[in-house]
């Protein structure tokens, strides 16, 4: 295991986690972000059980707010360390960040609490951006895992058209109910608001609040909902 020491209470500054098998990719993607100012590798490590105790070991000060954790390791795999890191460490952010695209480990690392699944040949600057986002709390998803989840969710039996006759389920406005279909149909943000005919900053106000209301981390979680609860209408 390698370490970085502790950079005080600098909140500027992202320490970064690496946990992949191969030393090559470790000290190549080592080498890659301590040139970026504001990031700082805090450790690597070589599988999950070694990354799981230096997380045990390490104040919280000291912990990294992002993991970058590979998705095929031998041991422990990518989707059972980012599971246990979530229960144990719920301050880190794990993104998977690996060489495989199929849907056992995407769909798997999502419902085990990733923040994000990366393949390794995304550009440098987009990692970088990745790693601010997720350690912002947002979810970062690559082209791979993006097409995969969307075509999952058109896959699923479209929900009904909300009928106001009845109330929207989970507490829900009948404009965040409407917003949530339309999350749940892959809308982004900006389209949203074209077709509801408000600002993007009030199609995230209700986002946020569907969120809150339903006790959700962010719109993936969202979407799932919808899939799963919004034939009960």
């Amino acid at each position: 295991m390698t370490g970085a020491q502790p950079v005080g209470e600098d909140a500027e500054v992202i320490r970064v986690l690496l946990v992949d098998d191969q030393i090559l990719m470790r000290e190549g993607l080592r080498k890659l972000l301590e040139i970026e100012p504001g990031i700082e590798i805090a450790a690597s490590a070589a599988g999950g059980e070694e990354a799981l105790s230096w997380l045990a070991g390490t104040p919280d000060r000291a912990r990294p707010q992002v993991a970058l954790v590979d998705a095929r390791m031998p041991g422990m795999d990518g989707v059972e360390l980012v599971g246990r890191m979530r229960e144990r460490f719920p301050g880190v952010a794990p993104v998977i960040l690996t060489t495989f695209d199929d849907d056992d480990y995407i769909f798997g690392g999502l419902r085990a609490g990733a923040k994000g699944y990366l393949l390794k040949d995304i550009p440098p600057d987009e990692l970088v951006a990745a790693i601010r986002r997720a350690a912002r709390g947002e979810m970062v998803l690559g082209g791979a895992a993006g097409e995969r989840l969307v075509s999952l969710l058109r896959a699923a039996p479209a929900p009904p058209v909300a009928r106001a006759s009845q109330e929207p389920p989970g507490g829900l406005s009948e404009r965040e109910y409407e917003i949530a279909l339309l999350i749940g149909a892959g809308a982004a943000n900006r389209e949203i608001a074209r077709r509801l005919h408000i600002t993007e900053g009030t199609a995230k106000n209700h986002i946020s609040s569907c969120l809150r209301k339903l006790g959700l981390r962010d719109r993936t979680q969202l979407a799932v909902w919808v899939s799963r609860h919004a034939d009960r209408r």
